[in-house]
């Protein structure tokens, strides 16, 4: 039997999450959300969904649409006692997404009660230098 951090532990369940969106697993997707805790999710570009059955309802239509690539990188968890969050970017498709999403320990297992993403746009952080733009003329 391996033991995990819980961070580990946290990072599997979220790469679960985008295993199951990558093959369009209601099913497992359904598995991985929770079932005694309120959920929320906010997809890009819609409105918040609250309630199991309105966010398992919008994945039901996602995962029945047309085939896209997904995947994720650069995930990050941060635990806090029994809830954890993750950060991460989204590649759906073409798109880029940033993500956070929110899991609470249940029943042994980290469940998912929250997910967001949204496109962001490329800068540099505040301490990064900016190159200097070339000289068109």
């Amino acid at each position: 039997m391996t033991i995990w951090s819980p961070e580990r532990a946290v990072l599997e369940s979220n790469l679960s999450f985008y295993e199951a969106f990558a093959a369009q697993d209601f099913d497992a997707m359904d598995r991985l959300w929770s079932k005694r805790h309120l959920v929320a999710c906010i997809h890009p570009g819609w409105q918040a969904l609250h309630g199991r059955e309105r966010v398992m309802a919008s994945w039901r239509t996602i995962l029945a649409a047309e085939a896209v690539a997904v995947r994720c990188e650069d995930a990050r968890a941060h635990v806090l006692e029994d809830t954890a969050f993750v950060t991460c970017v989204e590649h759906v498709g073409n798109a880029r997404l940033v993500a956070t999403n929110i899991f609470v320990f249940e029943d042994g297992v980290w469940k998912m009660i929250h997910h967001q993403s949204a496109p962001f746009a490329e800068r540099p952080l505040p301490n990064e230098t900016v190159p200097p733009r070339e000289n068109l003329n």
